[in-house]
Order: structure tokens, then C-alpha cells, then sequence
């Protein structure tokens, strides 16, 4: 039988008793309506999951006791999403919210020549974050990164087996992602700005080992650049 999964921040150790969070708590009791003895599963979002029984269920307070824990390895393959993000809070939202769904390693916000200057709210980002992988009942928590420049990305990736640069810049060499991409390879992809990378910038990363790639006759959004990268890294990497 497959319990209700909720996120909990602190580390997972079974025989133990431990209080939920009150908003964790308040949507177990007042939303499901669970009791006292009720069974449910909680992720700290580092691979680890813990089946656990309710002990005791109040109106803003739920207790629970830790029956077992489990670790569950993360795949083999690893996508780390460098990407520029826009002014639109909506639509940087939601793109972190879909690569959650799609099982990315990590997200670094990266600051090029024509990132706009949104203001990165961590804390609802991790909060969209782990509402994400609780949807899609997963159990490892993207890292998401502090803003850095692309010469901070280059130092930090520069030992990632495959590394790609999505761009339109048509005097620069460009192969389709389908042809590029390969499976079972941690990978680094970078996604620029709406007004796209320099080619100053494309040519660095050039310099450091990037592959320029491209998604088809379309140019895309930002956010829809990043969906289709972790759409196609998620079916290629899929472990049935």
C-alpha cells in the first residue's frame, strides 16, 4: 500500500518519536483527516524515506513514530540546470517546479550580460522546490545554488562529463540536442537570457569544453528551453 509522502527537514531515525511541522500537521488532520494509528511516509529529500504511524493527531499538532527507514540511491545520471532567469516571477516559478517534476540534481541561477535583475527569493524557491517533489513522489531534493557568474560555473562544473550550452547564435556551431545529448552521462546544460548569451560568452564556454546546442526551427522561452533539456535528459536516462 502506498502512504501519503510529506517533507520533513530533520534527519530520519527509526524507533523514534518526532512533531511534525504545523503546516505538515494541519493538512494531515484537517485535510485527510488522519488519526491516531494512521500510516504515512516522510522524505527529507536527501533519499532517505521513513514509514511512520501516527501517535497522536490534534488540530495543529501531529506526532509520529518512525517504523522503518529506507534509502533509495539517485540514478546514476545526474542534470545540473544552469539557467538565466527572467523578470517574470510566474514563469520562474513554474520552471522550477516542472524540473523538480523531471528529476534535476541541481539548479544555478546564472548571471550573464542580459540576465534580467530578478530578485531570487530562496526561500519560496525551496518551498516550490519541495511541494514539487512531493507531487511527483520523489525523494531527492534539487540543490538549488546561489546566483554566479558564468566564469563561477565553469570553475565548479569543469570536471562534468558532458556539458552543453543551449543558443541561438547562428555564426557559432550548433548540433541538435537529439544528436548531442547522450544517456547515463552527468551533465551540465546552460540556458540563457531572453535576449540569449553574448557570443563573447557562448565562445568561452566553447573554450572550456561546451557543446552549442540547438532544439529544433523554433526559438523558444527561456523556461521552455529548460523544460525541453530535462524532458529529453529524463527520457533518455529513464530506469524502468
Amino acid at each position: 500500500m502506498s502512504y501519503p509522502l510529506f517533507f520533513h527537514e530533520e534527519k530520519l531515525v527509526a524507533s523514534t518519536q518526532i512533531r511534525l511541522q504545523e503546516d505538515t500537521a494541519r493538512h494531515i488532520v484537517q485535510v485527510l483527516r488522519m488519526q491516531a494509528g494512521g500510516k504515512l511516509q516522510l522524505t527529507d529529500g536527501l533519499g532517505n524515506i521513513a514509514e511512520v504511524s501516527i501517535v497522536a493527531a490534534e488540530k495543529k499538532k501531529c506526532e509520529v513514530e518512525i517504523d522503518t527507514v529506507t534509502h533509495r540511491t539517485p540514478r546514476s545520471s545526474k542534470l545540473h540546470l544552469g539557467i538565466a532567469f527572467t523578470k517574470s516571477a510566474g514563469r520562474n516559478e513554474w520552471l522550477l517546479e516542472k524540473a523538480t517534476e523531471l528529476g534535476v540534481s541541481s539548479i544555478i541561477p546564472i548571471i550573464t550580460t542580459r540576465t534580467e535583475k530578478e530578485k531570487i527569493r530562496y526561500d519560496r524557491w525551496r518551498s516550490i522546490l519541495i511541494a514539487a517533489l512531493i507531487q511527483s513522489q520523489q525523494v531527492h531534493l534539487p540543490a538549488l545554488a546561489m546566483a554566479t557568474t558564468i566564469d563561477g560555473i565553469l570553475q565548479r562544473f569543469n570536471g562534468v562529463e558532458q556539458k552543453i550550452i543551449g543558443h541561438c547564435i547562428d555564426s557559432e556551431p550548433r548540433t541538435p540536442l537529439s544528436v548531442m545529448m547522450k544517456p547515463k552521462s552527468e551533465t551540465i546544460v546552460l540556458i540563457g537570457p531572453e535576449g540569449d548569451f553574448t557570443r563573447q560568452e557562448v565562445m568561452l564556454c566553447q573554450e572550456q569544453g561546451f557543446v552549442g546546442v540547438e532544439m529544433g526551427r523554433q526559438r523558444l522561452r527561456t523556461e521552455t528551453a529548460a523544460m525541453t533539456v530535462c524532458a529529453y535528459f529524463n527520457l533518455i536516462n529513464y530506469e524502468a
